[in-house]
């Protein structure tokens, strides 16, 4: 991969806060000519820097304002197991973030819920009950904060 130079750094940190913001301004804020900005951009989307645009969305505004972190570990029998129990556990609603892990713990879930009723029962209908998860560790969420 081609290194970043001073102008591409300057549009990934300008992008990282704000990928919504219009070719023209960001051209303005990193000193180059608007032609010149979106072909860089392009080049980093090209080269696999740029990989999505998303939406944040606030779990709290659709309802769901308990967030946690879920340790979950894997028993040793079901290793074979692991990229299934990842599909299946990433499409449930309630996970916002699913990590595969090197270490202790096996996967790190992030889950927005609608209370602590609603968290108990995701760990225990989706992980306590689950065959292949030895043990799971919640925790809860005070803040979020995305830089």
């Amino acid at each position: 991969m081609t290194p970043l130079d001073e102008v591409d750094t300057k549009l990934v940190a300008l992008l990282r806060v704000n990928g919504r913001m219009p070719n023209s301004r960001l051209a303005e804020l990193v000193g180059i000519a608007q032609s010149t900005c979106i072909s860089r951009v392009r080049s980093l989307e090209d080269r696999g820097v740029i990989t999505a645009y998303t939406a944040r969305i606030s779990p709290a505004a659709l309802g769901l304002s308990l967030q946690a972190l879920i340790s979950v570990s894997i028993k040793s029998g079901a290793r074979h197991g692991i990229q299934a129990f990842s599909d299946e556990i990433r499409g449930l609603p309630e996970v916002v973030e699913l990590f595969f892990l090197g270490g202790a713990e096996d996967f790190v879930i992030h889950v927005a819920t609608r209370d602590s009723d609603h968290l108990r029962e995701f760990v225990v209908s989706n992980l306590s009950a689950h065959l292949s998860v030895a043990s799971t560790r919640t925790s809860i969420v005070f803040e979020h904060v995305v830089n």
